[in-house]
């Protein structure tokens, strides 16, 4: 019965759980969960509680009846100093007579206070173990400046803000161990909530006859909000102990495919064309993917007593996410000077140039006996990420580079139910140099016209960083399995007493006579006197 109220608790906390600010903005910057982050990732193999939901359902097997809880503050900063190509062009011929670089001045991005959430609850019957939860990715909701020493921030065309977004993964996963050395797990997950960004597009009309494509007064204020999104995806995978001590665990994670519905609002230019001019409509679809990833990892147990060391490796494919896609439903601008009167706004694409990305972590935890009731589990780990995303094609709306992150972590637990679980690590990101003559990234212009040349607005310099504290607590209810394992598998019956000898009646009248050997006399000599 505690393990039912433990589920029925996680079920309804993790539809609070949506109504949180989570987080993705399409990439995630660090490895998750409280105790996995403090190995560095490295809890494929070694997976045996809740955060297996994450890494590996398999190891779903060895969490019993329970209930996890973590959160942790993913405190991410960036720096981005723009950098752009400036072309004197001939105003009687349209040839480029002279390029220049410029210089911007710089931003920072930085995200709110919002503890990133990981709810769970599983239920065991011997073998057999079911999971309930939800979490979401470790990912940067950044926000930028509208404008910097009184101008409008070189950073607009990309990203003014992500605030408001909120999604999290919420499923339902399975474990099984068919014999005691195989464990297998399998999970149906939902990817739940909504996207919001906010930015600028261009208003300059096509040819930029009577209009340069970046001056502010040309600005169209955007927010297009995506959702509610409610996406699909499967998990599994399997955990082998191959030899004592020794165990090696493999892990799949589906894709998640965005088909939503969403919303455009738009504050129009301050330009004189546009001052009659109004949005009429707001719907919209909105399209984009999440990758799979494969995982491997392979932990022991054998080489020191009271410590596990794993090595793990993932691959996510995140080249399938070429694209943002846009589709207005019927959308249009009307009453703009020298447009049509009602021009409806065509499908835009968002090129997003990402490609796929490996990682490899190494971690452990070595457990030492404080008291009987008490035991500190120390925790430390070092991963390394490539970057998800080609140099070209970087923007301050998900900025990626090639990453290391050294963490360390400690578990403390109180009796054999009940563990607490801390972690800190931080994550060092390369500075990426994107040159504005190979950068990729247009600026986004709704009205389509005679082909121009693009404007690239993504070029510069990308730095960033971030520090993720986290804590956590997990309490087992039962562990069926380990049960199972102290009991014999048949309790012996006890011997029936040996049967008692029949008294004979003449032992008792003459107990001398009952004996056949005569006493000896004491008074005989012995033999070799």
């Amino acid at each position: 019965m505690r393990g039912v109220a433990a589920l029925a608790f996680v079920a309804c906390s993790s539809i609070l759980a949506l109504e949180a600010t989570a987080h993705a903005a399409g990439l995630e910057y660090a490895k998750r969960g409280v105790r996995p982050l403090a190995r560095g990732g490295a809890f494929v193999a070694g997976a045996d509680d809740l955060g297996a939901i994450y890494y590996n359902p398999a190891g779903i097997v060895d969490a019993g009846s329970s209930i996890l809880f973590d959160a942790s503050w993913v405190n991410f900063s960036s720096d981005y100093t723009r950098k752009a190509l400036l072309r004197q062009i001939d105003p009687n011929t349209g040839e480029t007579v002279g390029t220049y670089e410029r210089t911007f001045t710089p931003v920072e991005g930085s995200t709110p206070f919002v503890p990133v959430p990981t709810i769970a609850g599983s239920f065991a019957f011997d073998d057999f173990v079911i999971a309930l939860g939800a979490y979401a990715p470790y990912a940067a909701l950044t926000t930028y400046p509208e404008e910097v020493e009184g101008q409008p921030a070189p950073q607009r065309y990309s990203l003014y803000s992500l605030d408001g977004s909120a999604l999290v993964v919420a499923g339902l996963w399975a474990g099984w161990a068919p014999i005691e050395q195989l464990r297998v797990g399998v999970g149906l997950q939902f990817l739940l909530g909504n996207f919001r960004t906010t930015q600028a597009f261009s208003g300059c009309l096509p040819e930029r006859f009577f209009c340069a494509p970046e001056s502010p007064i040309w600005d169209v204020q955007g927010e297009i909000a995506v959702g509610p999104i409610v996406a699909p995806s499967g998990s599994g995978g399997l955990i082998w102990e191959f030899l004592p001590g020794w165990r090696v665990g493999a892990a799949f994670q589906g894709p998640f495919l965005i088909d939503s519905e969403a919303t455009i609002k738009t504050r129009m230019p301050s330009a004189p064309v546009f001052d009659e001019a109004y949005q009429e409509g707001e719907s919209a679809r909105v399209k984009f993917d999440l990758p799979w990833a494969l995982r491997f990892g392979l932990e022991t147990r054998a080489l020191v007593p009271d410590l596990r060391l794993e090595v793990a490796f993932e691959f996510a494919r995140w080249s399938m996410q070429d694209q943002i896609t846009v589709e207005p439903d019927g959308i249009s601008l009307n009453d703009v000077a020298t447009l049509p009167r009602k021009y409806y706004i065509p499908e835009l694409s968002v090129e997003r140039g990402f490609q796929d990305s490996v990682s490899i972590a190494l971690g452990g935890e070595y457990a030492i006996r404080a008291t009987d009731d008490l035991t500190v589990d120390a925790r430390a780990g070092l991963s390394y990420e490539t970057s998800g995303i080609q140099e070209e094609y970087l923007t301050v709306l998900t900025i990626d580079a090639n990453k290391v992150t050294p963490s360390i972590g400690a578990g403390l637990h109180v009796g054999d139910d009940l563990r607490f679980d801390f972690v800190f690590a931080y994550v060092i990101a390369e500075t990426v140099e994107v040159d504005p003559a190979t950068a990729r990234v247009a600026q986004v212009v709704p009205v389509i016209a005679n082909p121009s040349e693009e404007d690239i607005v993504n070029g510069g310099t990308y730095a960033s960083r971030a520090t993720i504290l986290g804590l956590g607590a997990v309490y087992t209810f039962d562990r069926p399995r380990e049960k199972a394992k102290d009991e014999p598998d048949e309790i012996p019956k006890s011997s029936p007493p040996p049967e008692k000898a029949e008294p004979d009646p003449e032992a008792e009248k003459d107990p001398e006579a009952a004996s056949d050997e005569e006493p000896a006399d004491e008074d005989a000599p012995a033999d070799d006197e």
